[in-house]
């Protein structure tokens, strides 16, 4: 893929588009676009164009890549909120924790650990659930993540306050539409099973080839890169 060339004009208006599509896919479930977070997926966006976005009026940014988060923030660490939207490596750990508002890739019991050794203070961190079972993608299967809470419940400083998904590839949007359904009915059933200990109020779910349908079935998070800035 092509690296964004920065263009705060341009960017502007793509994003007054994708949010009156918001506003029409939340409305369409009788929802408020209020309730959802337009977050701009960095991963090609060059150091010296971050500028470009702020400018545009972009406000929350994800980074999927440790080393230029890193490089990002500690340039620009006041221009955004900043997530960390790649899936989470153990090792990874000590570089994301100190520059991110939460993290949406956990699925591993070693990075619980690792996050909670590194902290004094609560981590926000959102399940990354393999919704479709595929075996070449991370995240726990829905069938397992009652064992795996179970196991990282005893790391107190790490708190799930929702679940990430990424579903199958598809050329048609609504192809996604019953895997964002079933990661919404996950998150119900989790918040009253593990009610008092972690909330799942967040769903990160919809990129820029299904973000309506996400928003339509529940997404408080979309992650758009292409749809804004190509």
């Amino acid at each position: 893929m092509r690296q964004f060339v920065g263009d705060a004009g341009t960017i502007s208006a793509r994003l007054d588009v994708v949010r009156g599509r918001i506003e029409a896919a939340a409305a369409e479930s009788g929802r408020s676009a209020s309730e959802v977070e337009l977050l701009i997926a960095t991963k090609y966006v060059a150091l010296e164009d971050m500028p470009a976005l702020a400018a545009a009026g972009v406000q929350l940014v994800g980074e999927s890549r440790a080393q230029d988060l890193v490089a990002k923030h500690d340039r620009f660490a006041d221009l955004f909120t900043w997530d960390f939207i790649g899936h989470l490596q153990s090792r990874k750990a000590k570089l994301v924790l100190p520059r991110v508002r939460r993290i949406h890739a956990v699925s591993s019991i070693s990075a619980v650990q690792e996050l909670d050794r590194r902290t004094q203070n609560m981590v926000d961190v959102l399940l990354e659930v393999n919704i479709a079972e595929e075996p070449q993608k991370p995240g726990v299967t829905p069938g397992d993540l009652e064992r795996f809470l179970t196991e990282a419940s005893s790391h107190e400083r790490v708190s799930f306050s929702g679940l990430m998904c990424m579903p199958p590839l598809s050329d048609d949007p609504e192809h996604a539409a019953p895997y964002f359904a079933r990661t919404r009915e996950l998150a119900e059933r989790l918040s009253a099973a593990w009610r008092g200990r972690y909330t799942f109020q967040h769903l990160s779910m919809g990129t820029s080839a299904d973000y309506e349908v996400a928003v339509r079935e529940g997404a408080t998070t979309v992650r758009l890169g292409t749809s804004v800035l190509f």
